[in-house]
């Protein structure tokens, strides 16, 4: 019998001899190698943006789309091209955007359903707009984007007053900070929106998310938040490696703990919000792409950074191109992206390489 137990060999679908180990602890899977899952992403965001330049409600020759491209072809297909060509790139960046603050937020607060409306982005950009729709008059366009990105930075602040008692480094504070900061806004939204007629005609079509009528003058709005994010990403990302660890080894470790922390929420706060204010709420590419990336690369973020901005950008243009392609008049892309994303990340599930 001691022999039998000496040799019995771990089976991978026991439940009991790997379910209470840590995931650090667990045996390595089998991933793809991180340059090979960066090319793959490279190639399906160019392919989502040749198919989002060359795809649309309005029908389109290959040849003469392409002919504008160099320079050339027809006053209408140049119209088309140059209405095409910003909701294009700021797809791409929107996309980009959601997915790396979403990887961030997971990252810091060890919780595989953290997403940018986790911290209060999404429900004080939505606040922002219900008020500056309902008092100010506004009704759409870049306006709204000044509107809805310091909404988004505002709930933020107030989430991180409330959520740091002093004497703890938890982020389950922050969290429930969160969640009632939400609940409070969606209330105001919803009265507001039940009242006043008005303001629901302008906020259904805001509040789904869509990149219709987008323009260079939104990019550049929300360009200066979306620099500064990044870099703060590029930043604080090597050391959510260590913090992965706990916060008493990483400060072991000599990691400023508080800070690091601070700086990964201001960056995916700055990511989110810039991008929520851009085109509206986008659901599910902030959870669901970092799971992806985690499947196909590892715990490493530093590869995980680069490769959410690519995988982020070509989910969402992709979902933008069914939005276009599949119904006319077109859809919301926000309503798109958890279809197109939805099965992706079950497969995930299900073939349990999603972890916390």
């Amino acid at each position: 019998m001691s022999r039998t137990l000496a040799t019995r060999r771990p089976r991978a679908d026991d439940p009991g001899d790997g379910a209470s180990l840590p995931s650090a602890d667990r045996p390595a899977r089998r991933r793809i190698s991180p340059w090979l899952a960066l090319g793959l992403a490279t190639v399906l965001l160019a392919l989502a943006a040749v198919a989002s330049l060359f795809l649309g409600t309005r029908e389109t020759d290959l040849e003469a789309v392409w002919a504008v491209l160099r320079g050339q072809g027809s006053d209408y297909m140049r119209e088309v091209v140059a209405a095409r060509e910003p909701r294009t790139v700021l797809g791409a960046v929107v996309g980009a955007a959601l997915a790396a603050s979403g990887m961030l937020i997971q990252g810091v607060t060890r919780n595989p359903l953290g997403e940018p409306g986790l911290l209060g982005v999404t429900s004080g950009a939505s606040a922002a707009v219900v008020t500056a729709t309902a008092f100010l008059g506004f009704s759409g366009g870049t306006a709204m984007v000044w509107v809805a990105l310091p909404g988004a930075l505002l709930a933020v602040a107030v989430v991180h007053l409330l959520g740091r008692p002093a004497g703890t480094h938890s982020v389950v504070p922050l969290i429930l900070a969160g969640a009632v900061i939400s609940a409070v806004l969606y209330a105001y939204i919803q009265a507001m929106i039940l009242t006043r007629p008005a303001v629901f005609d302008s906020y259904r079509y805001w509040v789904v998310g869509s990149l219709a009528g987008a323009s260079y003058d939104t990019l550049a709005a929300v360009a200066p938040a979306l620099v500064i994010g990044l870099a703060l990403a590029i930043m604080v990302v090597p050391g959510l490696n260590t913090l992965a660890l706990g916060d008493d080894v990483a400060t072991a470790l000599g990691t400023p703990v508080s800070l690091l922390r601070a700086g990964a929420l201001l960056a995916a706060t700055l990511l989110a919000a810039a991008a929520t204010a851009a085109v509206g709420p986008i659901a599910f590419v902030g959870l669901a792409v970092p799971h992806l990336v985690r499947a196909m690369v590892g715990s490493e973020h530093r590869w995980q950074l680069p490769l959410c901005l690519v995988l982020g950008g070509a989910l969402l243009l992709g979902s933008d191109v069914l939005a276009r392609s599949l119904a006319h008049p077109e859809l919301m892309v926000g309503v798109v992206t958890a279809f197109a994303g939805a099965p992706f990340l079950l497969l995930a599930v299900r073939r349990g390489t999603v972890n916390a």
